[in-house]
C-alpha cells in the first residue's frame, strides 16, 4: 500500500470521560519506561513535551480513524484513505488495539475502545479460526476474503496481553484467555512448522507454493518472546532463532552495504532470495518497500525492551547506511530501496512509514543521539492531514516508543 499524501475530510469521533464508567488502569500513560541499558531517546525536548506530542497526535488520529461499527458497541480502525475498497483491514485493528491498551489512563474511554475494537474482530473471523481475523472489510463491513493476514493476528494477540497486563481480567474479556486462544491458533495456522517461518495467512497450505515464503515485517521478536512467557511454549523461541538466522543470511547476502530486508522473502527452506518482481503486490516486492519499512521498528523493539544483541547487530548496519546515505538530514529519507541502498524511482517524498521506523532504530545505539532529535523533530514537523491511514498509524505507534512510554505485558 501507498502511503502518498491525501487531503480528505476529517470525521472526529471521541467517547469521552463521561460516557463511560471509572476504569482502573494498572500502567496509565505516561509510563515513562526504563529500557534496556543503553538504549537512547531524544534528549533535547522535556520527557513532558514529548508526552504532550504524543497525547496530541492520539487525539487527532482517534478522531479519524476510530469508527463506529454495525452493532453497539463495536469499532473499527478505517483504513478506507489507504485501501482500496476496504474499510478495515485487521493490520490495522491490530495496531489499534495495540495502540489504545498503551493509552488508557490517558484516554479515560480506553478500555470501552479496546473492548469495541475486540468486538469487532471477533464478529469478522476468517473461515478457518474463529480465533484469526478477516484480514479485509468492505464498505459494508463484510469480509471481503475469509482468510487472514499474519501481520494482523500477531499484533491482535499481543494486544491482548497488554489488556491483561492494562486492566485485568474481571470484566466482560477475559483478555488473558482470548490471548491464549488467538496465540495457538497462530501456531497452528499461520507459522511455517518446518522452517519456522512466519506464513502469509493461514489460506497457505503444505502444497501451497507460497508455504515457505514470508513478508519480512511479519518478524516481530519482541511479540514472539511475550507469546513464550505467556504460554510457556518453547516453539516461539524456535520462531525467533531461525528467523534471526534468515534476516542475517539475507543482509550478509543481498543487502551487504545497507542491510535492507525485501518485502517479501521466498524459498526459505531451500535456496532462500528476495520475492521476484510482481511476486504479490507489485514490481517492488523483492525491495525494501511498504512491507519491510517496519522492520527496523520491529526488530529494534527486541532490543529496546529486552536487549536482544541480534537485534541491534541486524539495526546497526541499517544505521551505519541510513546515515551515511542521507548525510544524516531526515529530509533526504525516501519512500523506498533496493536492497543495494538505492532510491527507488520516483520515491523521493517523505513517508513516516519510513522515517519513523528509522527513528525506532536510532535508540538502539548511543552514538546516533544527534540523528534521533533530528528525526523527532522532522517527525513532528508533519500533521495528520498530510498522510494517509498507514502512515499516521505507524507513526503513532512509533511516537509512543519513540517517547519512551512503550511496554511489554511483562514489563
Amino acid at each position: 500500500m501507498y502511503a502518498i499524501k491525501y487531503f480528505l475530510p476529517i470525521t472526529l469521533l471521541f467517547l469521552t470521560a463521561s460516557s463511560v464508567t471509572a476504569q482502573k488502569v494498572f500502567k496509565p500513560f505516561p509510563q515513562h519506561v526504563h529500557y534496556f541499558d543503553n538504549v537512547i531517546k531524544p534528549n533535547h525536548i522535556p520527557q513532558e513535551q514529548l508526552d504532550d506530542s504524543v497525547a496530541s497526535f492520539y487525539k487527532s488520529w482517534k478522531g479519524r480513524y476510530l469508527k463506529r461499527g454495525k452493532q453497539q458497541g463495536e469499532y473499527y480502525i478505517g483504513a478506507d484513505d489507504a485501501v482500496a475498497n476496504k474499510k478495515c483491514v485487521s493490520e490495522g485493528q491490530g495496531y489499534g488495539m495495540v495502540i489504545v491498551s498503551l493509552m488508557a489512563g490517558f484516554d479515560t474511554a480506553a478500555q470501552t475502545i479496546y473492548n469495541g475494537l475486540f468486538n469487532y474482530y471477533k464478529l469478522h473471523p476468517s473461515n478457518k479460526s474463529r480465533y484469526l481475523m478477516a484480514w479485509a472489510q468492505d464498505v459494508e463491513l463484510n469480509n471481503t476474503d475469509e482468510s487472514s493476514a499474519s501481520d494482523g493476528d500477531i499484533d491482535i494477540a499481543y494486544s491482548l496481553l497488554l489488556a491483561d497486563a492494562q486492566w485485568g481480567n474481571n470484566g466482560s474479556i477475559h483478555y488473558h484467555n482470548e490471548a491464549l486462544a488467538i496465540i495457538a491458533a497462530i501456531k497452528q495456522q499461520e507459522i511455517n512448522p518446518i522452517t519456522f517461518s512466519i506464513l502469509l495467512s493461514n489460506a497457505i497450505e503444505k502444497d501451497s507454493k507460497d508455504y515457505f515464503d514470508m513478508r519480512s515485517s511479519d518478524f516481530m521478536p519482541a511479540h514472539f518472546k511475550a507469546f513464550e512467557m505467556a504460554t510457556k511454549d518453547s516453539f516461539w523461541n524456535k520462531v525467533i532463532d531461525n528467523n534471526y538466522t534468515l534476516f542475517n543470511h539475507l543482509q550478509n547476502n543481498y543487502s551487504i552495504d545497507a542491510g535492507l530486508l525485501p518485502d517479501f522473502i521466498q524459498h526459505i527452506h531451500t535456496n532462500v532470495i528476495p520475492a521476484h518482481t510482481g511476486y504479490l503486490e507489485s514490481k517492488y516486492d523483492g525491495d525494501y518497500n511498504y512491507n519491510a519499512c517496519r522492520v527496523p521498528w520491529r526488530i529494534a523493539t527486541d532490543f529496546i525492551l529486552n536487549g536482544d544483541n541480534r537485534s541491534k547487530e541486524i539495526i546497526e548496519k541499517i544505521n551505519e547506511w541510513i546515515c551515511g546515505t542521507t548525510q544524516n538530514n531526515p529530509d533526504n529519507i525516501s519512500a523506498g530501496y533496493t536492497l543495494e541502498g538505492d532510491d527507488l524511482k520516483n520515491r523521493n517524498f517523505e513517508a513516516m512509514s519510513f522515517v519513523t521506523s528509522f527513528a525506532v532504530a536510532a535508540m538502539a545505539e548511543q552514538k546516533r543521539q544527534v540523528w534521533l532529535n533530528k528525526l523527532w523533530d522532522y517527525i513532528i514537523g508533519f500533521k495528520l492531514n498530510q498522510y494517509d491511514y498507514y502512515d499516521n498509524t505507524i507513526k503513532l505507534f512509533n511516537l509512543i516508543i519513540l517517547s519512551g512510554n512503550y511496554w511489554g505485558p511483562s514489563k
